[in-house]
């Protein structure tokens, strides 16, 4: 038996017997006097983000290629952007260290908060978002719940074996209480509002 099974043994074998659910929490209507959306958007600034505005006479992903077209090497985890590398053909997700902007779509993003969740659905490989110098990604604004504990009520916490919350670009504060970005992690991430694709 590995240390693993024993432990899990453990705490089968003392875990008190009989029926425990969670406590229901109460919920707090958040004010959203200027709408969800603008909400979000407002959050994710403050915590560094950007929002991809399209440019005159072109939808939001066709400005998101004529910026990608300057962008260095881009690997894109999304059907709406082909980028250069293919990430069915890595043999490690450490090839992924000289990417420089990845695109993925979020599963959601939170009003409250300004952040968005992905799993390993939308990432394919985990450290995309993580490795890349530049992060951008896409979400559908029906997409956008009121508050964390409504993006916890995600049916994607039941199902995904890997999932995390990323509230604008890597920052540190702690060196002078000077605010450095990109510190342990992508340099900026820019939210484009686009609908999700019809299943």
């Amino acid at each position: 038996m590995s240390a693993r099974d024993t432990i899990l043994e453990a705490v089968r074998r003392n875990r008190p017997p009989g029926e425990h659910p969670l406590v229901d929490l109460p919920r707090f209507r958040l004010p959203e006097p200027e709408g969800r959306q603008a909400k979000f958007i407002a959050n994710l600034e403050l915590m560094g983000g950007t929002v991809l505005e399209a440019l005159p006479e072109q939808t939001i992903v066709e400005t998101l290629k004529t910026r990608l077209g300057l962008a260095g090497l881009v690997c894109s985890a999304v059907p709406e952007v082909t980028g250069e590398r293919d990430l069915g053909t890595l043999k490690a997700p450490s090839d992924l260290a000289d990417v420089d902007v990845a695109v993925v779509r979020a599963v959601l993003g939170v009003a409250e908060t300004g952040s968005l969740l992905f799993t390993e659905r939308e990432l394919k490989i985990n450290t995309l978002a993580y490795l890349a110098q530049h992060l951008v990604v896409l979400l559908d604004p029906a997409d956008i719940v009121e508050g964390m504990q409504a993006a916890y009520d995600n049916p994607v916490f039941k199902t995904a074996a890997y999932a995390v919350f990323h509230t604008g670009p890597s920052a540190t504060g702690d060196i002078e209480g000077v605010l450095i970005h990109g510190a342990q992690g992508v340099r900026s991430l820019t939210v484009a509002f686009h609908p999700r694709p019809a299943a």
